[in-house]
């Protein structure tokens, strides 16, 4: 190099002002270009080492403002050397030998300046980066230029082009916005923050902001229904309350080998033919009825990685899309009963007294031959010598349990499903079978059974209870009963203290039976666990703590399956305009009364139905339906 070389430092232009001292010398650069206020180019020198800059041009150059001035013409709109890099480009392209090869910059402005100046060089690299014509590859302080495509080229520039003119861009979309005609799909790229802020991930929209339209998530739910960007058939409900819409990941290790007791015989999970991860079974020896509950405890121990991600799912999600579960699903082989021929458990052994009262009961690890049974089959069963005992037992427990004050409630139930690939919803009823009964009293018995060897045992758990209610004297019958009775109850209590569960009827209770898709319950195993393998048990500030953050998390869980059903409803009744059903009176009131809807799952006010007495029917219709505020109105057919 010479005095007055050109050089690139720090993407700027530069010249050599003082030759090498050792292994430095000093350079003079552009530190800020000139702006268009008028003000100068501001000049830095600085000493540097040969690898900190990139030669343009050994030749000197007359000076740093001469070198300057040359590239604001050579950037110019009209300029030549503009014209003479396209057509360079254009001859590269043209020649399948040069096409995609890398060119050194020396030659590469030499073909389009011919007998290149000094001063040209650093206007000349400008303009070629400015182009977009050539990618620079600087290779071990090497300046190559890689020919672009056209269709590369004509990429990067509309890029550039709706960079330059964002904010006009962004003008005329906001007018469309408001005019309701959207140019999708070009204009679905301006909606992303409206799709935030419907799915609940940012509290603020521009767009919203910008086009006048009140940030709220319905709002923003409907103006995407308006616009075509989102269809009916999304579902924003699972992200708004910030659940994952995907199973758990971390898979559980294998069961370890650890001395279980093998139940002889069969037992029994039965569950409805839309369940896959089968956690319960039940089955009666003569002496002790058995429930026996899926183990994940075994591996998973207090506050590990899956115990906190379980924690802050709370439960497995249930909508109709599908099941994003709390645990791996990976690991349900392992885990979930009647799955392979010989299953790992935490059984309930309880045995009764001769007034049908939980004498006692005992906590095992366990292996079990599972058979899995429908609740259809199972009723086609119920004299069977296996299954008779059970039914018995269902029945004198829930009569046992309605003598201690127990309130069945019974509301119609329906099951939605999605088509995966047509979105189509299909609802259909829940029937109630009477082994969903004798699963149910079963299930209680072991929560019952659990708390009391809790209790006894003086270990930290988390105990269930409810408030009794208040319950008037004039109870009407029918489902208008047992909509009144629904109201009547209290809300449910989780504490480390046992108290009395009111509306079961029981002086203590837990949930222990869903360990694969409740927290609540996955604590309580990993409880009993550690005492039965004579472990430290969580303390109960500790317990309480882990409760409350579980709780809050299934209960946002179950807001998101209520909002889910309800929309995937309202999708359906969209899908089927012409659907009509019979709606249940079931409280009358002044001006409307409120209405369920069996087929539907529903419960909806409806005015003008003045002549209809309680657990009178009518037939109904869907009039009006705002899917982003997830309201119906129904109206009488008449």
């Amino acid at each position: 190099m010479k005095k007055n070389s050109v050089v690139l430092y720090k993407n700027s232009p530069a010249l050599v002002t003082e030759l090498a001292d050792g292994d430095k010398f000093v350079i003079t650069w552009c530190a800020k270009a000139a702006t268009d206020t008028g003000k100068k180019a501001v000049y830095a020198t600085q000493k540097v080492r040969e690898k900190d800059v990139i030669v343009l041009s050994e030749d000197a150059a007359t000076s740093l403002d001469a070198v300057l001035s040359f590239a604001d013409s050579a950037l110019a709109d009209e300029s030549a050397v503009r014209n003479q890099i396209a057509e360079t480009h254009e001859l590269l392209l043209s020649d399948d030998e040069t096409a995609s090869q890398p060119v050194a910059f020396s030659e590469l402005a030499s073909l389009i300046r011919g007998d290149l100046k000094a001063d040209e060089v650093w206007g000349v690299y400008a303009a070629i980066k400015a182009s977009l014509a050539f990618e620079e590859k600087n290779t071990d302080g090497a300046l190559l230029f890689v020919p672009r495509s056209s269709d590369e080229v004509a990429a990067l520039q509309a890029k550039q082009n709706e960079k330059d003119h964002a904010e006009e861009y962004r003008a005329a979309f906001i007018q469309r916005l408001k005019d309701g005609k959207l140019n999708l799909p070009e204009d679905a790229k301006f909606m992303g923050d409206v799709e935030a802020f419907a799915l609940g991930r940012t509290d603020k929209s521009r767009t919203l902001h910008e086009a006048h339209v009140k940030e709220t998530p319905e709002r923003a739910h409907k103006l995407l229904l308006d616009t075509g960007v989102w269809s009916i058939t999304r579902n924003p409900y699972p992200l708004r309350w910030g659940l994952s819409m995907k199973s758990a990941t971390e898979g559980l290790a294998s069961p370890p080998d650890e001395e279980r007791v093998e139940v002889p015989g069969v037992s029994y999970a039965i569950d409805s033919k839309w369940s896959h991860d089968p956690d319960d079974a039940i089955a009666w020896d003569g002496k002790y009825l058995w429930v026996h509950i899926a183990d994940p405890a075994s591996t998973v121990l207090p506050d590990s990685s899956i115990d906190k991600a379980a924690r802050g799912r709370g439960a497995t999600l249930y909508i109709p899309e599908g099941a994003s579960r709390m645990l791996c699903e990976d690991s349900l082989e392992d885990y979930a009963l009647g799955l392979t021929p010989k299953s790992r458990a935490l059984s309930f052994r309880i045995q009764f007294d001769e007034n049908g009262d939980i004498a006692d009961c005992a906590v095992l690890r366990t292996i079990v031959t599972v058979e899995r049974l429908t609740y259809e089959k199972a009723d086609e069963l119920k004299d069977s010598p296996e299954l008779s005992p059970l039914f018995a037992i269902a029945a004198r427990n829930a009569e046992r349990r309605e003598k201690a004050g127990a309130v069945q409630i019974s509301m119609p139930e329906v099951h939605i499903t999605v088509e995966p690939e047509t979105k189509k919803v299909s609802i259909e009823p829940r029937t109630e079978t009477l082994s969903a009964e004798v699963v149910r009293e079963a299930m209680i018995l072991a929560g019952e059974g659990a708390a009391r060897f809790a209790f006894k045992n003086g270990i930290p758990f988390p105990f269930v209870s409810q408030e009794a209610p208040d319950i008037p004297k004039d109870i009407p019958d029918g489902l208008a009963g047992q909509y009144r009775l629904r109201k009547c109850m209290r809300r449910r209590n989780v504490s480390v203290t046992p108290s009395q569960h009111a509306g079961m009827g029981l002086g203590m209770y837990s949930q222990v039976t869903s360990p694969l898709r409740r927290y609540g319950d996955l604590i309580a195993h990993e409880q009993l666990r550690a005492f039965l393998c004579n472990r430290p048990l969580i303390d109960k500030e500790t317990m309480l703590m882990r409760m409350s953050e579980g709780d809050a998390a299934a209960i946002a869980a179950r807001k998101a399956e209520r909002s889910s059903n309800t929309h995937w409803t309202l999708v359906y009744l969209l899908q089927n305009p012409d659907w009509t059903g019979e709606a249940v009176c079931v409280e009358k009131q002044a001006k409307q009364s409120m209405f369920c809807i069996p087929s539907l799952g529903m419960e909806t006010m409806i005015a003008g139905v003045p002549d209809v007495e309680l657990n009178g029917t009518i037939t109904v219709k869907a009039e009006k339906i705002d899917l982003p505020m997830l309201e119906v109105v129904f109206s009488r057919c008449r």
